[in-house]
């Protein structure tokens, strides 16, 4: 006895939840408006820093990035990412990924979304690529700002280099782009662990904070130097690898280990993702 699936006419499960439709969805939410408002708000609060507290400058002989910071605005957001990489740009790809799946169970929308019908995969596939964009222009959002507050506070020069000598301007640029890519693909640790939490519980806030503290740990476990090379296998070791790239000869090495840590942790949690969701029962 054949069993018959019945399908309505013209649908197609791979055009269900268009990306344009998920991301207008997530675009116009409170959440995505408020990270991007303070994103762009912190390259004006360090410039208000630096004019109240005057021209940073070097302390017992040695010289930093943030001491280079009025040099340029090259050296405004290159202080930026700086200052922000190691936990501030973890927020927004944390919310972003861990609230996707997680609010949709929260509002008790996730199965009437399910029930349109979208394909269990088609729906957190629509629901990743929207929200690692989203993180994506999070992290251009924050040098660019800077780059063009920094521009008018200090001019447009060539990035000075703590260490010595100078990046023309052409050359900064690309080595900045160079900077968040590879700050991007650090950060897909974070992104695959919120996401994997959001499929996991129907608690917005547990799922984003999970990944932040999971983070932190992450953080707090490289400063143990007693770990010794074990600390090599922490995505957190390498996350300032990308001040590599704003050397006058770039090294690659720690950005290529810090990459590849990054994306096989992702890779396995996205999967976790994935293959936990396709057998989940959904009741909200």
């Amino acid at each position: 006895m054949s069993t018959l699936t019945e399908v309505a006419p013209g649908y197609r499960a791979d055009r269900t939840l268009p990306l344009r439709v998920e991301l207008v969805r997530q675009l116009t939410r409170r959440r995505t408006l408020v990270m991007g408002a303070l994103l762009a708000v912190l390259p004006l609060v360090l410039l208000i820093a630096f004019a109240v507290g005057g021209d940073p400058g070097a302390r017992n002989g040695q010289v930093t990035l943030m001491d280079t910071a009025t040099a340029s605005g090259a050296n405004f957001a290159a202080v930026n990412l700086f200052v922000s990489a190691g936990f501030l740009l973890v927020v927004p790809v944390a919310l972003f990924c861990g609230d996707t799946v997680a609010s949709e169970a929260n509002w008790s929308s996730l199965r009437y979304l399910l029930a349109a019908p979208v394909p269990r995969a088609r729906l957190l596939w629509s629901k990743l690529v929207v929200a690692l964009g989203l993180s994506l222009a999070a992290m251009l959002l924050l040098p660019l700002v800077a780059l063009a507050a920094g521009t008018a506070a200090y001019g447009w020069g060539p990035l000075e280099i703590p260490t010595g000598g100078a990046l023309d301007t052409s050359t900064a640029a690309q080595r900045l782009v160079v900077a968040v890519a590879y700050i991007f693909v650090s950060q897909l640790v974070t992104a695959g662990l919120a996401f994997w939490l959001s499929t996991r519980t129907d608690a917005p806030l547990g799922a984003v904070g999970g990944a932040v503290g999971l983070t932190i740990v992450g953080n707090v476990l490289d400063a143990v130097t007693a770990l010794g090379h074990w600390r090599d296998f922490l995505p957190a070791h390498w996350q300032f690898a990308w001040a590599d790239a704003v050397q006058p000869r770039p090294e690659w090495s720690g950005m290529i280990q810090g990459a590849a840590v990054s994306v096989a942790y992702a890779l396995v949690l996205f999967a976790l993702a994935f293959r936990g969701f396709s057998r989940k029962d959904i009741v909200s």
